[in-house]
């Protein structure tokens, strides 16, 4: 067992070296913030108002999907609508549970299912099938991988 674990850290080391993460994470922010440029080049050419708030906060969120999960989500641009129901319900479940703060009544919300909480409830049923998709992706294009590599070596 520690030298199946040993060889399977090894070959992590290779592929999670600071440097590689560092180089990628690099032409991520890079493309990222062209992306966020463009779109307030283009409101700016057009007399357009942004909320740039929201603009940085997708700009952050599209940035870990891609160094971290390798997942396209384009929440700034909108084109992948997947994504950006994710954002949209991340955004509204982060609001809602800092509101809780404030309102005394949130967990009879809860215990009820009403207003904000059935709300978040929802969010957080989105956010949990999203993910998992991404997970679901993921482990299949490594046991995919790892079968491509095995019937690579049976074959040679």
């Amino acid at each position: 067992d520690g030298e199946k674990w040993r060889h399977q850290r090894k070959i992590a080391s290779y592929e999670f070296s600071t440097k590689m993460l560092r180089d990628f994470s690099s032409v991520v922010l890079r493309s990222i913030a062209a992306k966020l440029a463009q779109i307030m080049s283009e409101a700016a050419s057009s007399n357009q108002t942004i909320e740039i708030q929201d603009l940085f906060s997708k700009s952050s969120l599209d940035s870990v999907f891609k160094v971290i999960l390798g997942v396209e989500l384009d929440s700034m641009c909108g084109t992948n609508e997947e994504g950006s129901q994710f954002c949209n319900a991340f955004d509204e479940a982060s609001a809602i549970t800092l509101y809780r703060y404030v309102d005394i009544f949130w967990k009879i919300k809860k215990i009820l299912n009403i207003g904000s909480e059935a709300k978040l409830r929802d969010d957080i049923k989105l956010i949990d099938k999203f993910i998992y998709k991404v997970i679901r992706s993921k482990t299949d294009q490594v046991h995919k991988s790892k079968n491509d590599s095995s019937s690579v070596s049976l074959t040679t």
